[in-house]
């Protein structure tokens, strides 16, 4: 079968309200929430009522410094024929008329869909209908498991190897971060298993899709994390860690980080534990290496970075009565950018070749969604037949490829915010939101210096 039916058969499962297997999305480097990814445009995370009235009631100014909201879906924790543990998204009845963006079916790939097996994550006992006889060979491999997790959670930087094949895309292993938040999530689905099998997730967009090796920066912004609604102890704790972080200092502390070394071949990760001990200096330093591939600094991404948190700091300060506590600023860029290829680059012509099919099985799957769906996303891209569709898709595809910006700055994580608009919040601020203004303002100046030392 090939890759342009099975898209348009999934798609139309989803329509007709059958079930999307979800994946683990391998681009997680902080927060708690475990984040799956629901196709190549789209990924999902548990519903929070507060994040999602949020999203729903946002203000047109932020839009475009927060992931696109894409509706709501229905996650079910499963067991296949095999025994391995899956969670299934469904669409939500009242949800159907109600989903803001119908484009993210698009992007919906059955192949190689990742089972939650006991390989990965969780050793499957009790759930399988019959592994008696495996039971002791099970318990030693998922002690070893074990082992190595937690080997990998108490370590607070990794270098790890991208797997390349001849896929034109490298093929990504779970960050300890992801791996850990995932295992969790689905520990607790499977305690709770037989209570409830039902969860509601919210649909947003994957700010790491349009990147071949996504490097992804999570800041944590503010002086303040916890919300109005924290208990007396809870409050204690955030303030401590706030008060032993670059969090009271400055308004800004690392949460997590992936950077791509070219040099080396590897990922850099860190996670957020080695982020509560940077000092100012060390905070600095780790700006300098998420912009630093190995070889040189990237100070063509500088400006445009500079230029969106201007921006986002603009609108916030427009944003009245707003608080953005426990908040998080995402900056994304591509550790491998495309080349503008000359005879010189050495480039073979297998390589060539690979990405060409790429673009035009990309390209393929586009036009026979779009047709699928009767429209078209791409000005002019329509008429002429299939062989005309796919064409003009490829000639869209890389138009959107060649305009697709460098960095991506966006807000993330809104389970406390408030603002007055929120009824049923008892405390009601006025202003705007300057603990995060302030960690806005201080991560321009340090970026700023990496721009003006890197023309020295």
């Amino acid at each position: 079968m090939s890759p342009t039916i099975e898209r348009m058969e999934t798609e139309q499962q989803m329509c007709l309200g059958k079930g999307v297997l979800l994946e683990p999305f391998v681009h997680q480097v902080g927060g708690h929430s475990c984040v799956l990814r629901f196709g190549e445009q789209t990924i999902c995370k548990p519903l929070i009522p507060r994040e999602h009235q949020f999203y729903k009631s946002l203000p047109v100014a932020m839009r475009k410094f927060t992931p696109q909201y894409r509706g709501v879906v229905s996650v079910s924790f499963e067991e296949d024929e095999e025994g391995n543990l899956c969670l299934v998204a469904y669409p939500l009845h009242s949800e159907l008329d109600d989903l803001e963006n119908m484009d993210f079916l698009t992007d919906l790939e059955p192949k190689n869909k990742t089972k939650w097996s006991n390989k990965m994550l969780l050793s499957n006992e009790g759930y399988s209908k019959d592994r008696s006889r495996h039971m002791r060979k099970d318990k030693d491999k998922s002690l070893k498991r074990e082992e190595e997790l937690e080997w990998l959670q108490q370590a607070e930087v990794l270098h790890y190897s991208l797997e390349r094949s001849n896929a034109a895309r490298p093929q990504f292993k779970h960050n300890p971060w992801s791996l850990k938040c995932h295992q969790q999530h689905l520990q607790r689905m499977k305690e709770n298993a037989k209570h409830r099998n039902q969860y509601k997730f919210i649909l947003l967009e994957n700010l790491t899709w349009r990147h071949r090796i996504p490097c992804v920066l999570d800041l944590k912004m503010g002086t303040r994390q916890h919300g109005d609604d924290a208990s007396e102890e809870k409050k204690a704790v955030h303030i401590r860690k706030c008060q032993q972080s670059t969090s009271a200092s400055i308004g800004v502390r690392l949460c997590g980080m992936q950077v791509y070394q070219s040099d080396s071949g590897q990922l850099m990760f860190m996670n957020k534990y080695h982020g509560r001990k940077l000092t100012l200096s060390g905070f600095k330093e780790a700006l300098f290496q998420f912009f630093h591939d190995g070889r040189r600094l990237r100070r063509e991404l500088l400006s445009p970075v500079l230029q969106r948190l201007r921006d986002m700091q603009a609108a916030l300060e427009a944003c009245e009565s707003y608080r953005f506590y426990s908040s998080s600023l995402l900056i994304i860029y591509d550790g491998e950018p495309p080349r503008h290829r000359s005879p010189e680059d050495g480039v073979s012509e297998e390589e060539e070749e690979e990405e060409e099919e790429e673009e035009e099985a990309e390209a393929a799957a586009a036009a026979a969604a779009l047709e699928f769906r009767g429209g078209s996303s791409c000005v002019g891209a329509g008429g002429g037949g299939a062989g005309s569709g796919v064409s003009s898709a490829v000639a869209c595809r890389r138009a959107q490829l060649a305009a697709r910006p460098a960095v991506d700055v966006r807000m993330i994580d809104f389970a406390h915010t408030t603002c007055r608009h929120y009824r049923e919040d008892s405390v009601v601020h006025e202003g705007q939101d300057s603990d995060y203004i302030f960690g806005l303002q201080n991560l321009i100046t340090f970026i700023s210096q990496l721009e003006d030392h890197s023309t020295d």
